[in-house]
């Protein structure tokens, strides 16, 4: 069986559901940051750098680990970028 078919299945349980988009949302804000530090010519070090934390927490964060938006805002705004969150 493809991933894509016990994914079609299980995403019919609800809790399933539930946890998947919020795993997702984490991944998708993982991804932004990363696409926005290269965008930026930062390695993750220069970034921890100029917003005052660590290499491994821009790094927990690139993973998907869970990350407050006080700790985004520190980051969006060290790139000199804004932090836009929306509901959909």
């Amino acid at each position: 069986m493809v991933i894509d078919e016990i994914l079609a299945r299980e995403i019919e349980d609800l809790e399933f559901s539930q946890r998947f988009d919020v795993e997702k949302e984490k991944l998708s804000s993982a991804v932004a940051l990363y696409n926005a530090r290269e965008e930026a010519g930062l390695t993750q070090a220069e970034l921890a750098d100029l917003a005052g934390t660590t290499q491994a927490t821009i790094a927990r964060i690139e993973r998907g680990d869970n990350v407050s938006f006080e700790k985004l805002a520190q980051l969006a705004q060290a790139m000199n970028k804004k932090l836009l969150v929306s509901f959909t």
